[in-house]
């Protein structure tokens, strides 16, 4: 078995996969004060919960946008199950082409889900990923990434209004009986949820419209099943394409 983990500011996403399949996803809370023998706690209890023998585990691939976590996890992993974990970075073989200012700047867990898109469903494609930030990346049609826009999150912006204000609530995202709320907490979840369905569509029009064809959408992040359904446009759900994008380039890569 290979483990895929995909180091957030929110989660991390920690997958198993034997071959192409994924055998189990969980979540654990990224919390940049965890010592490495915590996660190893931590990635060794997932492992028990999914029933998973830590020995079956053969290699493991990390993608990152918290570096100070990079080497803490990569400990974890090595105490847990006895392998030297691959780092998505300079050097790692992903078969995408960057056509950016400065590639080195170009998030890991970008690139992991156009690998996993551009093998899975082929090229172009436009990619939101709906996490902490919701990022929406455009991809050619000979796979190459063209760049990104980067449109602050979820909940982020829930959390937000909540904490900016004196009189509004926290609330769950999900979406109101209409767009027009009766009360305090309807209202915020159209703006929420409806708002951020609007934002998409709009952003998808001006993309498409700037590169001059319209392209096939995917969409990933834990935030996606809440707003993606209330988008005007078709998007192709897939809850985890940073995984299987990162089981791809360690395969490219052992």
């Amino acid at each position: 078995m290979v483990l895929t983990l995909d180091i957030g500011n929110t989660n991390i996403a920690l997958g198993g996969f034997s071959g192409n399949e994924s055998v189990f996803v969980a979540r654990i809370s990224t919390d940049s004060s965890k010592t490495s023998d915590e996660y190893a706690v931590s990635i060794l209890a997932t492992l028990a919960l999914y029933g998973v023998d830590k020995d079956s585990v053969e290699g493991a691939v990390i993608s990152s946008v918290v570096p100070p976590l990079n080497n803490v996890v990569r400990d974890a992993l090595r105490a847990v199950c006895g392998v030297e974990p691959l780092l998505v970075g300079p050097g790692i073989k992903t078969g995408i082409n960057l056509h950016c200012d400065d590639p080195a700047s170009v998030g890991a867990d970008l690139i992991c889900a156009c690998v996993a898109v551009r093998q899975l469903y082929g090229a172009p494609a436009l990619i939101i990923d709906m996490g902490t930030a919701t990022k929406m990346t455009a991809m050619n049609k000979n796979g190459a990434f063209e760049g990104v826009s980067i449109i602050p999150g979820v909940h982020m912006g829930a959390n937000a209004l909540s904490e900016g204000t004196a009189q509004l609530p926290q609330v769950s995202v999900e979406a109101p009986r209409a767009v027009i709320g009766k009360n305090t907490v309807d209202s915020m979840r159209s703006g929420i949820v409806f708002g951020n369905a609007s934002l998409l569509d709009g952003m998808i029009d001006r993309i498409n419209d700037s590169l001059g064809e319209k392209l096939p959408i995917y969409a990933t992040g834990g935030a996606a099943r809440l707003v993606i359904p209330h988008c005007l446009h078709e998007v192709t759900l897939d809850d985890d394409l940073v995984l299987k994008g990162l089981n791809i380039i360690y395969n490219k890569n052992k």
